[in-house]
């Protein structure tokens, strides 16, 4: 009879194959993509698919709104489209003191760059992106 040591079965143990990783800066982001697309069913009536579709969109928007200057377009509130080129990178935004203002979960906050001469701070709801160019 052939006996085999089952410790590489065994969750836990070195030899475990199928055990896998995930850092917390991935579940945290996952979680809140989530979170986000339960408010846009919940508060906006979207499917399932639209609210993870947009919250997709939102979390790549700021992402790469933190390293560079982005052009999108948005939904405004009175029903048109708006193109926008929009900013958060430390050294293209101008140094802000706390309002103290409590921020707004369902509103994305920008600098947008062709606004006046030096730039101007904009928002648009999360729930309006129509996508990043």
């Amino acid at each position: 009879m052939h006996t085999e040591n089952n410790n590489s079965l065994k969750p836990g143990t070195q030899g475990h194959r199928y055990k896998t990783f995930m850092s917390n800066k991935a579940k945290n982001q996952l979680r809140d993509i989530m979170l986000q697309a339960h408010t846009f069913i919940r508060k906006n009536g979207m499917s399932l698919s639209e609210a993870l579709k947009c919250a997709w969109a939102n979390a790549k928007l700021r992402a790469a709104m933190t390293t560079r200057i982005v052009k999108f377009y948005f939904l405004k509130l009175d029903g048109t489209t708006r193109e926008a080129y929009g900013t958060l990178k430390a050294d293209i935004v101008p140094a802000t003191l706390d309002s103290g203002r409590k921020p707004n979960p369902s509103v994305q906050v920008y600098f947008d760059t062709e606004r006046g001469e030096h730039g101007e701070w904009r928002c648009f709801k999360k729930a309006n992106l129509l996508r990043i160019a």
